[in-house]
């Protein structure tokens, strides 16, 4: 199973901000119930993501005109990401491995064309592991097979 079959729902959670663009319109969006906001560079290719502890660190140390940061000053740079032909167990190990909600998922050329969820990766891997499951069971007791 590939996280090409989780796309349609992935790209329904993106959401991106320009690099040079103030900390303030990312923080914005999260405010909408968005947990990761992906930060694009020049010619909409991928440069970080910014989450709610991103944003609550810089606050924490604002003073003044600092509240003014570029988002490309407090996303995180080293990002986990995938591509449509990725694996999803694969995929759903390293979320877990690391911790991560969501991870970002993009074309050959980088730029984002979705945002995978733990939750939506977790329920597809599910239904999948239930399907194998009953296709065995019906193996095993001969239904279906003369």
């Amino acid at each position: 199973m590939f996280v090409e079959r989780v796309l349609s729902a992935a790209r329904e959670t993106l959401v991106t901000v320009a690099d040079d663009a103030p900390l303030i319109e990312a923080a914005k969006l999260l405010r909408t119930g968005t947990d990761l906001v992906v930060v694009c560079a020049p010619g909409g290719v991928l440069a970080g993501v910014i989450t709610k502890t991103d944003v609550v660190n810089q606050i924490s140390h604002c003073q003044g005109s600092s509240c003014a940061t570029a988002a490309s000053m407090v996303m995180t740079r080293d990002v986990l990401l995938c591509r449509p032909g990725d694996g999803l167990h694969e995929v759903w190990s390293q979320m877990k491995e690391r911790g991560l909600k969501n991870v970002p998922v993009t074309d050959e050329e980088a730029r984002p064309i979705g945002v995978l969820n733990a939750r939506v990766a977790l329920q597809v891997l599910l239904d999948e592991s239930e399907d194998e499951e009953s296709l065995l069971r019906d193996y095993v007791m001969g239904i279906g097979y003369r």
